[in-house]
């Protein structure tokens, strides 16, 4: 098989913060912008992989949500419980500074994992976590 992936889905709750978050302090080509229905989806991703995208979406814009379950979802993205990406990153020291420079929430600072990596983590307007680990060798 040749299976890669394509697009990961992430949900925002203010799409102007998300879209400032992911283009001016990740860095991120907006792909596309879309609104419907008084929502919007916003799909970013970084400008070396075209073809590796995340797309930002309210929590309300997925199929057969109910009511509860919206509240669940809203209430765990407020405590930064709900969703988690990867990233990483040639140089995480470098990377960090400049996001710390940018006053983002920061979780962890870089750190040597018991298990092998090297890594940071962040959060981003909605709450997602977004761990960086540092490519080695």
């Amino acid at each position: 098989m040749d299976i890669s992936i394509h697009a990961s889905f992430l949900p925002h709750d203010d799409p102007d913060a998300t879209l400032a978050f992911y283009r001016d302090t990740l860095g991120f080509e907006i792909r596309n912008d879309v609104g419907y229905g008084g929502m919007r989806w916003i799909t970013v991703g970084p400008p070396n992989q075209p073809g590796t995208s995340i797309v930002l979406a309210p929590p309300a814009a997925y199929p057969g949500i109910t009511e509860d379950e919206l509240r669940t979802i809203t209430e765990m993205m407020a405590k930064g419980t709900y969703a988690i990406i990867v990233f990483s990153t040639p140089d995480l020291d470098g990377t960090f500074e400049r996001l710390q420079a940018s006053d983002v929430e920061v979780v962890q600072e870089p750190t040597d994992q018991p298990y092998g990596i090297r890594d940071c983590a962040i959060r981003d307007p909605a709450g997602n976590l977004i761990r960086i680990n540092e490519q080695r060798g």
